[in-house]
């Protein structure tokens, strides 16, 4: 038996040899994506003291314990940062001390922003209340609705994005993506009053352009016409442009780095879009024909007829 579990083993290094892209042994700059989770975590609750705590949070200690957060997100975002930067693919040969001290900065940087990002997020929430008639209150907003859990994410991971950070910005997108069913692309760039009605099913490509007061349901995808050419594609417009104020309603297509959706337009359900709508329009699919049968009286069912 020992012999059978030694040849096994073996088989299994020969593999490490030849499929060696899956493969990090001995590597010196490796991600820890458990660990940026709990930065992620840590982040939220600076960005909304109080809704995310275990105990109450207290006026007379919350300086002290803003200080005490920053201090361990930038700690561990700052070490992620420098294994990120210092990967064998983008930063061959480069000094430790060089990458240590570019990740110092870029982490310092990123704190700096955190007033922004709330600026970003007060905004959102205001917009998920004004447009959801089913919503109470902010705090259900805040502690509930998977699209702000998404928002906040990518808010996050937007800023390190512009600040040039490999892979961490999409780690933390994919793990709302998990948790939401909703995929934004850290790269896209979201305006202010951004409101996710429902969400499953959310796709928003890296080069989506998205405006102010703009509104979406679930199963929307902002999204590229062809993806063929693969790496030869990096760097250019494949998504659309959203205008301000507009609002595309549940199961929507928009295809296409040259297609703009004009200020105020809205969008129905079910579309397919793959070329520019004017400011203003609205644009929805004609209703389908419903045929009935009573061929099988024991089974109420319906077929589409498009």
């Amino acid at each position: 038996m020992e012999n059978k579990t030694d040849d096994l083993v073996n088989v299994i290094l020969e593999s490490y040899n030849k499929y060696d892209l899956t493969v990090r042994i001995d590597a010196e700059h490796m991600l820890n994506k458990d660990i940026l989770i709990k930065v992620t975590e840590e982040i939220r609750r600076v960005l909304f003291p109080g809704f995310f705590d275990e105990r109450r949070v207290r006026s007379e200690y919350i300086k002290f314990l803003i200080g005490e957060r920053l201090e361990f997100i930038q700690y561990n975002l700052k070490k992620q940062i420098a294994k990120a930067f210092g990967t064998r693919d983008l930063c061959s040969g480069c000094q430790r001390s060089a990458i240590n001290e570019k990740a110092e900065e870029t982490t310092h940087k990123f704190i700096e922003l955190i007033p922004k990002i709330r600026e970003y997020l007060y905004t959102d929430i205001q917009a998920a209340y004004d447009g959801d008639p089913a919503a109470y209150s902010t705090d259900e907003i805040i502690f509930s609705y998977p699209g702000v859990f998404a928002i906040t994410v990518y808010r996050i991971a937007h800023e390190l994005w512009n600040l040039g950070v490999p892979m961490i910005p999409r780690i933390m997108t994919e793990y709302a993506h998990n948790i939401t069913g909703i995929d934004i692309h850290p790269g896209a760039s979201i305006g202010k009053y951004f409101f996710i009605d429902h969400g499953t099913g959310i796709v928003i490509g890296e080069t989506t352009i998205i405006g102010n007061n703009v509104k979406i349901y679930q199963g929307v995808t902002l999204g590229a016409l062809s993806t063929r050419k693969g790496q030869q594609l990096k760097g250019v417009k494949r998504h659309p442009t959203i205008g301000d104020n507009v609002t595309i309603y549940s199961g929507t297509t928009v295809l296409g780095g040259d297609t703009v959706i004009g200020n105020g337009a809205t969008i129905g359900g079910n579309a397919f879009i793959v070329s520019s709508i004017s400011e203003g329009m609205k644009v929805s699919v004609k209703t389908p024909e419903l045929q009935y049968s009573t061929d099988q009286p024991q089974d109420n069912f319906f077929m589409w007829n498009i």
